[in-house]
């Protein structure tokens, strides 16, 4: 019978010990289930400035304003600064992210395209603006060098995106391929 004393309080020590056991596996599910949410909304703000970024750069290469004008490429500029855009990612009406355009789009290279190398068969051809007269040679610019109007530039645009609630940043740089006229390109690509 004394013996039957002793182990009567092992039963409920036995429980309390699984008792905190389980209370410790729940407590640990619970912080991974919210660490991993975190994650995923930190990659969705991430992905959301980055397609931003990306955003502003194809609205600046789409209009012939980054080698025309590279200090001043976006139209109606974020809070009045000069390539800069604000974009509002949710929806509320209210600007989420700021892209910045900067420095400035810059001219990397420039080669003079040769007449030989125009597309002009075709009435639609898109270089029938750049072909220089082959019949005479004095006069013509480009005609004793058999170089065209036009030249293909090489354009490096860097975009500098952050979210102004998160703070999530990220950076993009791009290279554009442009023919352009030999006047844009002698004050915009020296």
């Amino acid at each position: 019978m004394d013996r039957l004393r002793r182990q009567e309080g092992m039963t409920l020590v036995v429980a309390l010990i699984m008792l905190v056991l389980i209370t410790l596996l729940v407590v640990t599910s619970a912080n991974l289930g919210q660490g991993s949410l975190q994650t995923v909304g930190n990659m969705q703000h991430r992905n959301e400035v980055y397609a931003a970024a990306q955003a502003t750069i194809e609205e600046a290469i789409s209009s012939t304003r980054f080698f025309d004008n590279p200090a001043n490429v976006l139209v109606n500029a974020c809070d009045g600064v000069s390539n800069q855009r604000c974009i509002d990612t949710n929806g509320d009406g209210t600007h989420d992210v700021k892209v910045q355009l900067t420095p400035a789009p810059t001219c990397v290279m420039v080669q003079a395209v040769k007449n030989d190398d125009l597309e002009i068969t075709s009435a639609e051809a898109e270089d029938l603006g750049c072909a220089v007269g082959q019949g005479q040679n004095s006069g013509i610019v480009g005609a004793a060098t058999g170089d065209s109007m036009c030249s293909n530039s090489t354009w490096e645009i860097h975009a500098l995106a952050s979210d102004m609630v998160t703070e999530a940043k990220t950076e993009i740089t791009q290279g554009v391929a442009v023919r352009v006229s030999n006047d844009a390109i002698s004050t915009a690509c020296p």
